[in-house]
C-alpha cells in the first residue's frame, strides 16, 4: 500500500463528543465529509492518520478505509476480503486482531464474521508469502475493523490500535475515573485554552487538570504513547513519524501565565493525581493540595472552576450527596466571583441543589450514564 494514497478516514468517539471532535478535525485542516452520533468521516492518507492519532484529544479510533463493497453473505465477505492485497499491507510475522460490528440477517454471531474475515486475510497471506500471521483478541499490533450493515460492508485498518483515550499517563486511576477523551471534550466545551486560571476541586486522579494542562500547553495528547496500529504496517514511515513527534514537542514548550489548581479532600487522590501529572510531563504546571473543596484557593481575576462530584446512583447515596451539591452552590457564590463555574454531573435532581441559575447545559455520556455540563456565570 502506498502511504500517500487517499481514502476515507472514519474517526470514532463516545456519544455526545462528535461536535467537539468535528471542531478539532476542522482546526487541524481536514474536511468533514459526514458525521453521526459516535464519529465522523474525513479524508486523507495513511500519513495523515499519524497526525490525527498524535493530536486528536476527543477521538477514540482513527480508521483508514481499505474497501467498501456489497456484501450479502459470509461467502461475499470472504471473497471480497481475499481480493485485498494484504501482503502489501501486513508484514508476514505480524499479529492480527479483527473487530466487527455486524447487522446482517445471515450473521447471528459476530465472532463468525470475525473468523471469516480473518480466514480470508490469513489464506491470502499464506498463498502470497508462504507464511501465516499470528492472530488473537489483543489490540496491540494490526487491527482490522469490519462494519457490515444490511448489504454493505466496510473494511478499515485501525491505525490507532488501542483506543486513543489510553494516553499512557494515568498509572493510578482510582475508582470510576473520567475517561481522558471525555475530560478533554468537557474542557473544550468550557472554552478553556490556557488564557485564564483553571481550578478543579474534587480532582480525583487528576484527569481534568492534566487534560487542561495539555490543552493550555498545546501539547499533543498522543506524545506519551509508544505503540500505534500504523507502526506495524509494512510501509510505516519511521522518519516521517519521528519528525512529526519532534515538531509537536517543539510546539509544547510555551509558558503559562495563569495557574492550574487541583484539590481533593483525600490524600490518596492527590498523591495519585500528582504522579499521573508527572508521567504526563505537566506536574510543574499544576498546583495540587489536599483540602475540602470549600477551601480551594481561587486566584484573583477571571478563570474557570469545574467540579465533577459523585452522582449517587442509588437513592440512599443521592440523599447523602444533597449537602455536597448545596455546598458547591455556596462555594460558587462566596469564593468564585468573576469566574465561570461548571458542574459535570449525571444526577439532575442533585444539580438543582446548587440553587443557581444555569446559563448553559451540554449533554455528554459518562459510559452509559447521561450527564450534563452545567454552566454558571458567577
Amino acid at each position: 500500500m502506498i502511504p500517500d494514497t487517499t481514502s476515507n478516514i472514519l474517526i470514532t468517539c463516545a456519544r455526545g463528543i462528535a461536535p467537539f471532535l468535528k471542531k478539532e478535525i476542522l482546526n487541524l485542516g481536514f474536511s468533514v465529509k459526514s458525521s453521526h452520533e459516535t464519529g465522523l468521516v474525513t479524508e486523507g492518507t495513511l500519513l495523515d492518520t499519524y497526525n490525527l492519532n498524535l493530536r486528536l484529544r476527543t477521538g477514540y479510533n482513527v480508521l483508514f478505509l481499505l474497501k467498501e463493497f456489497r456484501c450479502e453473505s459470509p461467502k461475499d465477505l470472504y471473497e471480497e476480503t481475499y481480493k485485498i492485497t494484504w501482503e502489501d499491507i501486513i508484514p508476514e510475522d505480524e499479529y492480527i486482531t479483527v473487530v466487527s460490528q455486524v447487522d446482517n440477517l445471515t450473521i447471528t454471531n459476530v465472532m463468525f464474521a470475525n473468523q471469516k474475515l480473518k480466514d480470508a486475510v490469513v489464506d491470502r497471506m499464506v498463498k502470497q508469502t508462504g507464511q501465516r500471521p499470528k492472530s488473537g483478541p489483543e489490540r496491540r499490533n494490526i487491527v482490522i475493523n469490519l462494519y457490515w450493515k444490511d448489504t454493505r460492508a466496510w473494511i478499515y485498518l485501525n491505525t490507532s490500535g488501542g483506543k486513543l483515550a489510553d494516553r499512557g499517563y494515568r498509572k493510578i486511576p482510582l475508582s470510576a475515573p473520567m475517561q481522558e477523551t471525555l475530560a478533554s471534550a468537557v474542557i473544550l466545551a468550557t472554552g478553556y485554552d490556557g488564557a485564564r486560571h483553571f481550578v478543579n476541586p474534587m480532582c480525583g486522579s487528576g484527569t481534568l487538570a492534566i487534560e487542561a494542562a495539555l490543552i493550555a500547553l498545546g501539547k499533543a495528547p498522543g506524545l506519551l504513547r509508544s505503540n500505534y496500529g500504523f507502526m506495524h504496517l509494512k510501509d510505516f514511515d519511521t522518519d516521517y513519524w519521528y519528525a512529526l513527534r519532534k515538531d509537536m514537542l517543539k510546539k509544547a514548550g510555551k509558558k503559562l501565565d495563569f495557574r492550574i489548581i487541583a484539590t481533593d479532600i483525600r490524600q490518596q487522590a492527590v498523591d495519585a493525581a500528582a504522579k499521573n501529572a508527572k508521567t504526563a510531563g505537566v506536574d510543574q504546571l499544576i498546583e495540587f493540595k489536599v483540602c475540602d473543596f470549600r477551601n480551594t484557593e481561587i486566584p484573583a481575576g477571571k478563570g474557570t472552576v469545574i467540579l465533577n462530584p459523585e452522582y449517587g446512583k442509588r437513592m440512599g447515596e443521592a440523599a447523602k450527596l444533597a449537602d455536597v451539591y448545596v455546598g458547591i452552590g455556596d462555594f460558587f457564590k462566596k469564593k468564585c466571583g468573576g469566574y465561570t463555574g461548571y458542574i459535570f454531573t449525571g444526577n439532575f435532581d442533585l444539580a438543582k441543589k446548587i440553587r443557581l441559575i444555569s446559563r448553559g447545559s451540554t449533554k455528554f455520556y459518562n459510559g452509559k450514564i447521561e450527564c450534563r455540563l452545567l454552566k454558571y456565570n458567577i
